[in-house]
C-alpha cells in the first residue's frame, strides 16, 4: 500500500516499530520482552480526531492481505474498524485522550489466552476471530460518571452482575476462523448499516446483523496486553511476556 495511505499514523510504545519492507508491505512489530511493560505497534487514521470526526461510515468494504509471525502471538493483534472506546491515549498508546465510550467495532481480532473478550457465553472469546460489537451512542460524559463503579469489577459477584448487564446493552457477534494466521490470506470486511460480512480468501467467515453504528476509525496493530472478562467474574487485565520479536505484515489495503 502507498506510504501513509488513508492518513495512517504510527503509534509505538515499548520498542514497537512500523516499517515499510521490500514488496511494499508494512511490518508492525514489538520486541522480545517480559510481562509488566506495554509494547504496541499500531497504525491508525483517527488518533488526533474527536470521535465525531472519525472518517468511516457504512456502507463500505475493506480488503487487505496479512500474515503474522506466529499463530499464537502473546497478547492481541488485528485490523478493522472501531471507535477507540477505551481511549488508547489515556492508556498510553498515543493519540488524543478521549472519554470512554461503549464499543462499536467490526474487525479481525486475535486474542491469546488469558484474553477472554466476550460478554456472551455462547460466543468464542479467544483465538483468531471475526467479530462485531454494537452499542448505543450514550454520551461519554454520562459514562464517565459510572467510572467509580468499575472498582466493583474486582469482586467476582459484582463483576458477574455487571457482565450480565453489559451483555444486554452491548450486542456482539463473533466466529472462530479456521485459517492459519501465520500464512498469507486475503481478508475482507463488508460493512452495511444493518449487516457485516467477513470473508477470508473469498469465502464467507461470518455474516451478522449486529453491525456497528456511528463513525469509526481504521486500526491495524499488534501488542502484548490481555483483558479477561470470563463468566466466573474473575476479571483481569495486564501484559504478557513474548519470548521473541512478534510481528504482523499488511499489504494491498483498499477501502471502497
Amino acid at each position: 500500500m502507498d506510504d501513509w495511505k488513508y492518513g495512517l499514523q504510527a503509534h509505538l510504545t515499548g520498542g514497537g516499530q512500523a516499517v515499510k519492507i521490500p514488496g511494499g508491505n508494512w511490518r508492525l512489530s514489538i520486541p522480545k520482552g517480559a510481562q509488566g511493560a506495554y509494547r504496541l505497534a499500531q497504525l491508525d487514521d483517527y488518533s488526533p480526531l474527536a470521535r465525531g470526526a472519525f472518517r468511516w461510515q457504512a456502507p463500505l468494504s475493506i480488503s487487505l492481505r496479512a500474515r503474522a509471525s506466529s499463530a499464537s502471538i502473546p497478547g492481541t493483534w488485528g485490523f478493522g474498524l472501531w471507535n477507540d472506546p477505551f481511549s488508547m491515549g489515556l492508556l498510553g498508546g498515543g493519540g488524543k485522550a478521549r472519554l470512554p465510550a461503549l464499543p462499536n467495532t467490526a474487525w479481525f481480532f486475535f486474542a491469546a489466552p488469558p484474553n477472554y473478550l466476550s460478554l456472551k457465553d455462547d460466543l468464542p472469546a479467544q483465538g483468531w476471530l471475526a467479530a462485531t460489537f454494537r452499542s448505543p451512542g450514550w454520551p461519554p460524559p454520562l459514562l464517565a460518571l459510572g467510572l467509580p463503579v468499575l472498582s466493583l469489577l474486582l469482586l467476582p459477584p459484582a463483576a458477574r452482575l455487571l457482565r450480565r448487564l453489559g451483555s444486554r446493552i452491548i450486542r456482539q457477534d463473533a466466529a472462530a476462523l479456521a485459517c492459519d494466521p501465520s500464512e498469507w490470506h486475503a481478508y475482507c470486511i463488508e460493512w452495511k448499516e444493518d449487516e457485516v460480512c467477513f470473508r477470508v480468501d473469498g469465502d464467507e467467515a461470518l455474516r451478522t446483523g449486529i453491525a456497528p453504528v456511528g463513525r469509526l476509525g481504521l486500526v491495524l496493530w499488534v501488542d502484548n496486553q490481555y483483558m479477561s472478562i470470563p463468566p466466573n467474574g474473575r476479571m483481569r487485565y495486564g501484559t504478557l511476556a513474548n519470548e521473541t520479536e512478534t510481528w504482523i505484515e499488511i499489504g494491498e489495503l483498499e477501502i471502497v
